[in-house]
C-alpha cells in the first residue's frame, strides 16, 4: 500500500484535463501509441463531440521510479459547474489532486471552485500549468498567479503540455514524492475490526456483471487477508451493500486500465470494481460501503458504514414522456440505468392528460439536462417529448400551509405567497469587461454581494434567481465578456418572488411542456416573445393555427401561423379563369376547416427541439 498513489486531475473547463490524461496514459505504457486517441477517457460520445468530460473516468496505471514499482489510480474529472457532484466524489476517493492551469485562460471561476472542494477536503494539491507548448506571453503571469492561489513558490508550479507531453515525466515524479499513500479507515473510538470496506463513488450497469460498483477501499489497518475479510476480497466472496441490506456474492473484480481488467483480488487503498451480479439497479446506492460478510457481521451493520456522500439537491426539473406511450416501462427502466452511471438524477411517476404518462426528473443545472436527455435517445433509443424546464418554488397557501412545486402545471390559482431558490453566482471576468458584465442587470435583476481583485481580473459575487440562470445567463455572460468570463455558483435559499403561472395554446391546446413560472413583471415580454419564437419554430400545417399565451385564462399574446396554400396551377396568359380559382379555394377551405376540427381533437407534438430554443432567453 506504500506503493500506492490515488490522485485526480481538476480544471476549469477545456484546460486539458483529459489530454493531460492522454499523455499519462502513453508515458505510463498504459496505452499503446498505436492504439491511443484523443480524449481516450472520454468514453461518452457526446464527450467527444462537445470537447468536455462528463463523467469521472477511473484509470490504474504502472510506473518505476528509481527501481521502485508504483501503482498510480488517476480519476479524470469533469469540469462544468454542473458536474460538480462528480468532481466532490472523486475528491473523496484519492489523497491528492493535481491542479491544472490553461496559460492561455489563467485562472477561471471553476478552477477557484476545485481548489476549495480539494482543500476543504485536505488533499494535497500539485500546481501545474498547461498548454506551455502554445509560447504564451501570459505563462509566468498565469505561473504566479497560480502560486498565489496555493500558496506556495512559483518553482513548485509545473510546466506541461498534454499535447506534446513537454513536463508531463515530472508531473509524474512529483505526483509519487508528494502525494501520501493511501490513508488507511480509524474505527471510532479505535481497534481493528478485521473487516473489509469498500466506498461506492460510482456505478454503471452490464449486460453479462449487472450492477458494477466503482469502489475505493478504505480498510482498517492490520485487518486480515483472509477468507475475504480485512484487508482484500476476491471473487466468489460474500458480500454485504449495508445501506440496501443486500447480499451478494461477488461475481468478479479487477481494475480499470480504463477497460475493465479482472484481477485475482482487490486490496486496502486500491481503486478498482466490484461486479455485484444483482439486476435491480435500485439496490446499489452511491455512497454506500460494501463489506465482506464471509465472516459474521455485527447486528448493527450501520456502524460499518463509511461517511459516504452528501445527497446532491436537484435544482432544474423537467418532465419526459415517451412519444410511444407503450414505452413508459422502458423510459423508467432507462432512467434507472442512467441514475447508476449517474446518481444526481432524480425521478419519480408524473402524467399529463396529452402526453399521457412520464417521468418527473430533478437535475442540477441545465447543461446536466441537456446531456441526460441526449444519453437518453442516444443509449436507449427511446424518443421523448420533455417540458419546459423549471425550478422548485415554496408556496404558502390559503390556509397558511406551506407546499414545494416543481411543476409549472401543479402551480395553484389561489396562494399567499411564493418562494423562489436563490443561486450566489461567482463570475471571474478581465477587468476590461467589468462594465459590459454589470450591464446584465438590465435583462436580469441580480444583486451584486461583492466584488474583489484577482490580479488582472474582478472576481464578482452576484445573487440571481435560479429560474434566470438555467435560462441563458452564461451565454449571455459569455457575450458581454467576448468570452472570457466564467462562473461557478451554488444554491444558496429561497427569498419572496412575484411570480406568475404563463400558459401556452397551440391550435386551441394547451401545451403543459410549454407552462412556466415567469416573474410578473416580465411576464408580458416573455409572452410575447414566446408567441413569436413559436410561430418562427414551430411547422405550418394545412390548417391555420393561433398560438396564445395566457395568465390565468387571460390572453396576453397571440400569433397565427397561416395554412399551407396549395398551389393551383397556370390557367392560361392572364391566371385563368377566377371563378374556377374560386371554387377551388372553397374546396380546399373546407378542407382546412375539417383539418383544424380533427386537430383541435387531437395531441399538439411539439418537437424537442422547439423546447431547447425556448431555453433561450
Amino acid at each position: 500500500m506504500q506503493n500506492i498513489r490515488n490522485f485526480c486531475i481538476i480544471a476549469h473547463v477545456d484546460h486539458g484535463k483529459s489530454t493531460l490524461a492522454d499523455r499519462l496514459l502513453e508515458i505510463t505504457g498504459t496505452i499503446e501509441k498505436r492504439l491511443m486517441k484523443a480524449q481516450y477517457l472520454d468514453q461518452l460520445d457526446l464527450e467527444r463531440e462537445r470537447g468536455i468530460t462528463i463523467k469521472m473516468a477511473p484509470v490504474k496505471m504502472n510506473y518505476t521510479l528509481n527501481a521502485i514499482p508504483y501503482t498510480l489510480n488517476l480519476i479524470d474529472t469533469p469540469g462544468h459547474s454542473d458536474f460538480s457532484y462528480e468532481v466532490s466524489r472523486a475528491l473523496e476517493a484519492v489523497e491528492g489532486a493535481v491542479l491544472l492551469v490553461d496559460v492561455s485562460q489563467g485562472i477561471q471561476a471553476q478552477t477557484l471552485a476545485n481548489f476549495y472542494t480539494a482543500k476543504n477536503a485536505g488533499l494535497k494539491i500539485i500546481g501545474a500549468v498547461n498548454k506551455i507548448d502554445l509560447q504564451s506571453p501570459m505563462t509566468e503571469e498565469i505561473i504566479k498567479n497560480t502560486a498565489k492561489l496555493l500558496g506556495v513558490d512559483e518553482g513548485e508550479i509545473l510546466k506541461v503540455s498534454g499535447k506534446t507531453g513537454e513536463g508531463v515525466e515530472v508531473l509524474l515524479k512529483k505526483v509519487i514524492e508528494q502525494i501520501p499513500s493511501p490513508k488507511t479507515y480509524n474505527i471510532p473510538g479505535g481497534g481493528k475490526d478485521n473487516i473489509f470496506r469498500a466506498l461506492v463513488f460510482d456505478s454503471f450497469y452490464h449486460e453479462h456483471k449487472g450492477v458494477v460498483a466503482e469502489v475505493r477501499v478504505f480498510s482498517a489497518e492490520g485487518g486480515s487477508a483472509s477468507g475475504g475479510n480485512g484487508t482484500s476480497l476476491k471473487e466468489g466472496d460474500d458480500a454485504y451493500l449495508i445501506a440496501t441490506n443486500t447480499e451478494f456474492k461477488v461475481k468478479e473484480l479487477g481494475s480499470f486500465i480504463p477497460e475493465l481488467k479482472i484481477g485475482e483480488k482487490i486490496e486496502n487503498g486500491q481503486i478498482g470494481y466490484i461486479a455485484t451480479g444483482l439486476k435491480d439497479p435500485e439496490l446499489l446506492k452511491i455512497g454506500d460501503t460494501i463489506v465482506a460478510s464471509s465472516q459474521p457481521l455485527p447486528a448493527d451493520k450501520k456502524n460499518l458504514a463509511l461517511a459516504g456522500y452528501k445527497d446532491p439537491q436537484s435544482v432544474v426539473f423537467v418532465s419526459f414522456y415517451p412519444e410511444d406511450g407503450d414505452e413508459y416501462e422502458d423510459l423508467k427502466r432507462a432512467f434507472s440505468r442512467l441514475k447508476l452511471n449517474d446518481s444526481s438524477i432524480r425521478f419519480e411517476p408524473d402524467f399529463n392528460e396529452y402526453l399521457g404518462r412520464g417521468l418527473k426528473t430533478g437535475f442540477l443545472g441545465r447543461l446536466h439536462f441537456e446531456i441526460t436527455a441526449e444519453r437518453l435517445d442516444r443509449e436507449f433509443h427511446i424518443k421523448t417529448v420533455h417540458s419546459f424546464p423549471s425550478v422548485s418554488y415554496k408556496i404558502r397557501l390559503q390556509n397558511d400551509k406551506w407546499i414545494t412545486v416543481n411543476n409549472p402545471k401543479d402551480f395553484p390559482e389561489n396562494y399567499l405567497e411564493v418562494m423562489e431558490p436563490i443561486v450566489n453566482v461567482n463570475i471571474l471576468t478581465p477587468s476590461q469587461y467589468l462594465g459590459s458584465v454589470m450591464r446584465l442587470q438590465d435583462s436580469f435583476s441580480f444583486k451584486v454581494l461583492s466584488t474583489e481583485t484577482i490580479v488582472n481580473s474582478v472576481l464578482v459575487s452576484i445573487s440571481l434567481s435560479l429560474a434566470d440562470l438555467i435560462r441563458d445567463f452564461d451565454d449571455q455572460l459569455k457575450s458581454a465578456s467576448a468570452g472570457f468570463a466564467s462562473l461557478s455558483y451554488e444554491v444558496s435559499g429561497y427569498e419572496k418572488a412575484e411570480v406568475v403561472k404563463l400558459s401556452v395554446l397551440v391550435a386551441g391546446q394547451e401545451v403543459s411542456g410549454l407552462t412556466r413560472i415567469v416573474h410578473k413583471d416580465e411576464a408580458e415580454k416573455d409572452a410575447r416573445q414566446t408567441v413569436d419564437k413559436l410561430k418562427e419554430l414551430l411547422p405550418r400545417q394545412q390548417f391555420s393555427q393561433a398560438i396564445q399565451a395566457a395568465i390565468g385564462g387571460k390572453i396576453i399574446a397571440r400569433e397565427t401561423i397561416p395554412a399551407m396554400k396549395k398551389d393551383l396551377g397556370n390557367f392560361g396568359k392572364n391566371g385563368g379563369d377566377r371563378t374556377r380559382k374560386m371554387k377551388l379555394w372553397k374546396k380546399q377551405k373546407r378542407g382546412k376547416e375539417k383539418l383544424k376540427d380533427i386537430a383541435s381533437h387531437s395531441k399538439i407534438s411539439v418537437p424537442a427541439s422547439i423546447f431547447r430554443e425556448l431555453l433561450k432567453k
